[in-house]
């Protein structure tokens, strides 16, 4: 991902609300599973880290990452933006080349 694409990605999240929660229990497989359907229908998802998860965010997005095979756009203070490009038919965002 070039760093134009990810400012791209960067102001699409700006307007978004987070749509995930990961709190005390931190990353499970059912966030996991939910999270990855989520990327499939969106393509660019919003993830908070509540004040209770004991792990840090830039951890739970790598893992998180790997585990959904999608990409870490950025993570801001407890919030993480993460993006998986969609199946030709059903691409809702075009990235700048």
């Amino acid at each position: 991902m070039t760093s134009k694409q990810r400012a791209y990605l960067k102001s699409l999240a700006m307007t978004m609300d987070p749509i995930f929660q990961i709190g005390k229990s931190s990353l499970t497989p059912e966030n996991t599973r939910a999270i990855s359907e989520a990327l499939e229908a969106r393509e660019l998802v919003k993830i908070s880290v509540l004040q209770n998860c004991a792990d840090d965010p830039h951890e739970i997005a790598q893992i998180v990452a790997e585990r959904t095979r999608s990409q870490v756009v950025q993570v801001i203070g407890k919030k993480i933006v993460l993006y998986r490009e969609g199946k030709d038919q059903k691409k809702k965002i075009v990235l700048p080349l």
